[in-house]
């Protein structure tokens, strides 16, 4: 659920299909990207409300769980219009994750590219290795891409840094560990991921940098829209660009100023659909 307040009066509200994954679908889907979605959810209207949102924009809900336990969390999201900040109030629930048997059943000779949002990193590991194995048996250019997310400071999420590809790793995170520049976050914790892997840091409005096994660091600078509107999935929607433009065999230059771009221009609307709209002028040249 989605409230406008200026100052103290609400002045519209929307629901709106929310999560890390499933926000960087919706991306990857209006930038025209084909596109499945696997979490949990728990029946009822607000997960109705969830799978109608996902077929409106052609995403791929056949391997979503429905639980029997638990129910589908939900958050009230206060946008202030005229800073386009934000602030979350979540109603966490009991809600089970997905686990590593049930990714087992995913058909993955359907998939390019597969990106883990950091939740129960224990299992993700183990959901990670059953396409380390299935690309073992396959030639270099069949292989699916590993990505995964490091956003929230949880010592358990920590794990997934050697599990990834290419690492997506949070500002706060990168100030858990101490670092105040995106900079420096990556030449500290590159030692972390796996040989080969690349390690990408956005940091908000001084735009985002990216270490890969070169040892040079690439930056982008940010792209501000000429008034803040809504930040809700900035983050996300950054990600999402950044893996359509490394999938279509983008330079990591193009990816992460392409990130950028799109972020920047995500946060003078609301929500995710205008993207499309603007998106040509903003593809990357390499790519066509």
């Amino acid at each position: 659920m989605m409230s406008l307040l200026c100052t103290y009066r609400c002045l519209s509200q929307r629901w709106q299909r929310g999560g890390n994954a499933s926000n960087s679908c919706t991306v990857l889907s209006l930038l025209g990207a084909p596109c499945a979605f696997m979490g949990s959810l728990s029946a009822g209207p607000v997960a109705n409300f969830i799978m109608a949102d996902f077929s409106q924009r052609d995403i791929d809900v056949s391997a979503v769980v429905l639980q029997v336990e638990g129910q589908t969390p939900c958050a009230c999201c206060v946008v202030c219009p005229s800073t386009g900040t934000r602030t979350v109030i979540l109603s966490d629930t009991n809600l089970p994750d997905v686990t590593a048997e049930d990714f087992s059943k995913v058909h993955l000779h359907q998939f390019k590219w597969i990106h883990w949002e950091g939740r129960n990193a224990e299992e993700q590991v183990k959901m990670i290795q059953q396409v380390e194995r299935y690309n073992s048996m396959l030639p270099q250019q069949q292989k699916i891409t590993i990505s995964v997310e490091i956003e929230k400071t949880r010592e358990p999420l920590y794990q997934l840094f050697p599990h990834g590809d290419v690492v997506f790793v949070s500002k706060d995170v990168a100030r858990d560990f101490g670092f105040e520049s995106a900079e420096a976050a990556l030449k500290g914790l590159y030692s972390r991921v796996k040989q080969g892997a690349i390690l990408i840091c956005a940091w908000a409005e001084k735009g985002a940098d990216a270490l890969g096994p070169d040892g040079v660091i690439i930056h982008s600078d940010a792209f501000p829209p000429e008034s803040l509107v809504d930040t809700l999935g900035a983050g996300d929607t950054f990600n999402a660009a950044v893996i359509y433009t490394l999938s279509k065999g983008g330079s990591l230059q193009d990816a992460l100023t392409f990130g950028c771009r799109v972020a920047g221009r995500k946060c003078g609307f609301h929500g995710y659909d205008s993207i499309s709209k603007v998106f040509d002028d903003m593809q990357p040249q390499s790519l066509f």
